[in-house]
């Protein structure tokens, strides 16, 4: 016969001296436990007292509910039989209501039980395991929520029996639905924190068992108010702290018994026993008390009061233990810690990129995950990037990346490795390039994950890297994958591998026309972008660009997004750069320079002026066509370049400076008119203080006019010393000699 088991929660009637009470119960609703094989019967109790005259002087209202445990239920109970039998018993269960109770039990025979493989997985990645029972914990009677008072009773004797005390209560709390129970008996939990306070240092099972009894409120936030209330949290710092002093003595006094020296080596095997049997209990009771804390830090006020009291520190020296549970609970623990900057600064302080180095790889697969989540985590800082390289991770990284479980987390840890420069060339030491080419090229038809692409691209920047990826059928593979699929973080890629000069750009000859092909206005822009960047990188003497540009008509597409506001910024200035990297090719300066394109240059150099990128592209592009007979001339004569560039020759930017200076060089050489000009505007420029000087003094002898009859020229070359964000004040203006001072001849550029 099927047993059933109910649990009532009573509610204690209050004592009145009034003439008459009542009580009515009203059923409600019947749902299945979340965890056992039960029901639970939610009803509302309605308390009433009346008065002599028979009116309601006072009323209360109460939901309850009852549990009926079905501990017999199986695969073969007949849940109809059972379902009848469970509304006959229970007075709460209206008859009508058999069909439903009927259907619960069917779903409670039918539910599978928690812990599947894939719920494990999740919970992993989660949370450490949940704390099981420990040595110290077994009990010859079963512990009874109804015989509470006498398990305090036992918490005012001596140290064995609080021991047992509290172990009791602590088979009551690890069960959810005596909490509450527990949390009304305010003498009980009283009695616990008192006795934890007053003999944790007495005995190490009894701090563990009382710790682990207001762990299990801590499981629930609705409970932490409780803990706080009687400052347990406090405690367990003060435990944790005290245990591992007490630990490094422990070491200390094994390293004076010498097992090398034979007198002695009978008393370190005694001590070694002693002490493996004392490290058993200690990691039982920081376990226990860093999950507590661990659970208190949901709420980052009570984090933040566990940082001030030296959490982090305290953490990162339980790293050196070998307990694979306690360092899935403490790698958690700092793991959470790590998102904020000053956890992350203390971490980097106490070496703990050193003790988790010795984690990566481990056995233990909670521990791995969670070790590596925090590398993660850590990976964010410049510094500790440069640590995980020099203390050998990335060998050990890079060999994590054929695990299908850890792989995710290792991509985003090497990428971030691969972002400084002076670690892109440790990868070439690894197997790491070529596995990730296997997974870029077993992506078929799907779009690669940013994740890889992003480190891809990242490495291709190294040299060395390049050469790596570029072997054998490498380039030709990843050109293929790019054209077919149009994928512009693919082409960036390649255009990071073409970037670098040597036999690397020559492999890119038997590919400048399909890069021209994609060059157009109905393509994807962010993909021609890329492409055009791979051609600009192509300095190479034996490519006919001449050919390609009139093969591929090319040249109205450069002159037409050369406009401002034709598309966006990023395009135009790699159209810019294109142009600079063809116009080295003398026939194509002139093409060039016959089609128009100068003029449009110094107009996008006018709209543009507050960009150095633009700015010096531009420049550039003046700088390789000035090389050329031709083209020179049609810049010194035809255009006003050499003004402008007069203009930005002492421009802030060091770049532009450079350039501007070596194009004037070339200019001056040619042309002895402008060489003039340039040489008076650096010589007012290197003099610009003690030409003031002579100015305002001759301001104060009353010659306003010394200097022509327009009383505003003394001020106009102060134009091109503005302090201000504009570089080119008047792009229309005109250059002339107007002043000979002691012999010297000296540039006034009056603008129109």
């Amino acid at each position: 016969m099927t047993k059933i088991y109910i649990c009532f929660y009573l509610l204690s009637k209050p004592t009145v001296n009034l003439h008459e009470s009542s009580e009515k119960v009203k059923p409600g609703n019947i749902d299945v436990h979340p965890t056992e094989k039960a029901l639970v019967v939610h009803y509302e109790v309605e308390a009433s007292i009346r008065g002599e005259r028979g009116d309601a002087v006072h009323e209360e209202r109460k939901e309850c509910q009852k549990i009926i445990r079905l501990k017999s239920l199986n695969a073969s109970t007949d849940v109809a039989l059972l379902a009848r039998k469970v509304v006959e018993e229970c007075k709460l269960i209206h008859p009508s209501k058999v069909a439903e109770v009927e259907h619960l039990l069917f779903y409670l025979q039918n539910r599978k039980k928690p812990g599947s493989k894939a719920d494990k997985e999740e919970k992993k990645l989660m949370k450490p395991r949940e704390l099981t029972p420990f040595e110290g914990m077994e009990i010859d009677e079963e512990a009874n929520i109804n015989k509470i008072d006498e398990y305090v009773e036992l918490l005012y004797e001596n140290i064995p029996e609080k021991i047992r005390g509290s172990t009791l209560i602590l088979h009551l709390a690890r069960n959810p639905d005596n909490l509450e129970e527990l949390l009304r008996n305010e003498t009980a939990l009283g009695a616990l924190a008192r006795v934890l306070r007053e003999d944790w240092k007495q005995s190490v099972e009894l701090a563990t068992t009382i710790v682990y009894v207001f762990f299990c409120f801590s499981s629930f936030s609705q409970f932490h108010g409780l803990i706080t209330h009687y400052k347990i949290g406090a405690l367990c710092m003060n435990i944790i702290e005290h245990e591992l002093k007490r630990y490094d003595l422990w070491q200390d006094e094994l390293d004076k018994k010498n097992p090398d020296n034979l007198a002695l080596r009978k008393d370190h095997e005694k001590a070694y026993k002693k002490y493996q049997s004392l490290l058993v209990k200690q990691e039982q009771l920081l376990r226990v008390a860093l999950y507590l804390l661990l659970n208190l830090a949901e709420d980052t006020r009570t984090e933040l009061k566990m940082r001030n009291k030296n959490i982090v520190h305290l953490l990162v020296k339980t790293l050196d233990r070998d307990s694979e549970e306690l360092l899935v609970l403490v790698v958690s623990f700092l793991k959470k810690l790590s998102i904020f900057l000053e956890n992350k600064n203390d971490m980097a302080e106490l070496d703990t990129v050193e003790k988790l180095a010795r984690l990566v790889p481990c056995e233990h697969e909670d521990l791995l995950n969670v070790a590596l989540r925090l590398l993660l985590n850590l990976s964010f800082d410049t510094g500790l990037r440069s640590k995980m390289v020099q203390v050998g991770l990335l060998p050990k990284l890079t060999a994590l990346l054929g695990s299908e479980s850890h792989k995710q987390i290792v991509m985003c840890i090497l990428y971030h490795i691969s972002i400084d420069d002076r670690s892109k060339s440790m990868f070439a030491y690894t197997d790491c390039i070529p596995q990730l080419m296997k997974m870029v090229f077993e992506h078929g038809e799907e779009r690669i994950d940013s994740e890889l692409i992003s480190f891809c691209i990242n490495l291709a920047a190294n040299k060395r890297n390049a050469h790596i990826i570029c072997e054998g059928n490498g380039l030709k593979m990843l050109m293929k994958r790019a054209l077919k699929f149009k994928d512009p973080l693919l082409m960036k890629m390649i255009r990071n591998i073409s970037q670098h000069d040597g036999p690397l750009k020559q492999l890119f000859l038997d590919y400048v026309g399909d890069l021209a092909a994609q060059i157009g206005p109905d393509e994807d822009e962010e993909f021609v972008i890329e492409c055009l960047g791979t051609l600009a990188n192509l300095t190479i003497p034996d490519l006919d660009w001449e050919l390609l540009l009139r093969e591929y008509n090319l040249v109205p597409y450069l002159k037409d997004h050369l406009k401002p506001g034709s598309a966006e910024d990023d395009l135009i200035l790699e159209v810019v750069i294109m142009i600079g990297t063809v116009s080295m090719d003398d026939s194509c300066a002139v093409m060039l320079a016959k089609s128009g394109i100068i003029p449009a240059l110094i107009e996008l150099l006018n709209a543009q002026q507050e960009d150095d990128e633009f700015v010096c592209q531009i420049v550039y592009v003046f700088y390789q066509m000035v090389f050329h007979q031709a083209t020179r001339d049609v810049i010194i004569k035809d255009t006003q370049a050499p003004a402008y560039l007069i203009d930005l020759m002492h421009d802030k930017n060091t770049e532009i400076r450079k350039v501007c200076d070596n194009t004037l060089d070339i200019i001056a050489e040619y042309d002895e008119e402008w060489g003039r000009k340039i040489q008076s505007e650096k010589f007012r420029w290197h003099n610009s203080q003690w030409l003031e000087m002579v100015e305002s003094r001759q301001m104060d002898e009353a010659e306003p006019y010394l200097y022509g009859d327009d009383p505003d020229g003394l001020e106009q070359a102060d134009l091109f010393y503005s302090t201000g964000k504009s570089r080119i004040s008047n792009l229309s203006l005109s250059l002339s000699l107007s002043l000979s001072l002691s012999g010297t001849i000296l540039g006034q550029y009056i603008f129109k």
